[in-house]
């Protein structure tokens, strides 16, 4: 498994490094001293996971985070314990307070280990998200790592794109346009000028006005597919 250790000082990334070398299941690949840097590597080295500092100079991790389309298996590191509650809000896989003491850190790798949590992380030219893909969303103070699986409904609302994942609607700053080009099409269809649905959360079609259709999602949703996405939505089913 491949690391990537992000953290501005020289001093932690040296440690954090030697407490890592016993485990020869995991391979330190590559370091960064802040989030551009951090971005830059992840998409060069392709880390299966990131040991990441919360407080760098200039954007801090989380707002890294939301840069990324997909992240790999994150593991929060920071001297600060305030932000213990929201890294497990973030669903990180763990956080390690510093300085980091070496049975807690192989807690961490053997968690990761046991799991066998592999993810590829995203490159700027990837070919499609996947389903099995995980994405960072940030609204406000609310933070969530979800799997693409998980959302049934995108919305388009200007610039920005509406989620919808369990009881959860969150905004990030994408196109549909955008999402539409880098989601994988054999799961994810665009339904309209405003909608993308997640076929895998369709309950039930029936014919509507002027030649479309009239999808309902599993929560209940409807959304109209319109005529000339209606041709593509009966042939991708076989109707």
């Amino acid at each position: 498994m491949k690391a990537l250790i992000v953290d501005d000082e020289r001093l932690a990334r040296t440690e954090l490094k030697r407490l890592l070398t016993p485990f020869k299941d995991l391979q330190v690949v590559g370091e960064a001293v802040n989030a551009e840097d951090a971005l830059e590597k992840i998409n060069e080295l392709k880390p299966d996971l990131i040991f990441l500092d919360i407080q760098m100079p200039g954007k801090s991790g989380f707002e890294m985070l939301e840069e990324l389309d997909a992240v790999p298996i994150v593991v929060f590191t920071t001297a600060y314990d305030e932000y213990a509650l929201k890294a497990f809000e973030y669903n990180a896989l763990d956080y390690l307070l510093k300085p980091i003491e070496p049975k807690r850190l192989e807690e961490t790798v053997n968690k990761l280990i046991e799991k066998g949590r592999k993810r590829v992380a995203i490159e700027s030219d990837q070919e499609n998200l996947t389903e099995t893909d995980q994405v960072f969303v940030k609204d406000g103070d609310r933070c969530w790592f979800v799997k693409l699986e998980k959302i049934r409904l995108f919305e388009s609302e200007g610039n920005y794109v509406r989620l919808f994942f369990e009881e959860n609607k969150p905004l990030i700053l994408r196109t549909l346009n955008y999402l539409d080009e880098r989601l994988d099409s054999k799961v994810f269809f665009r339904a309209n000028r405003k909608h993308i649905i997640n076929l895998k959360w369709v309950d039930s079609i029936e014919p509507w006005l002027n030649g479309g259709l009239l999808v309902k999602l599993k929560d209940g949703h409807k959304v109209e597919v319109s005529r000339r996405q209606a041709v593509k939505f009966k042939e991708m089913l076989s109707l």
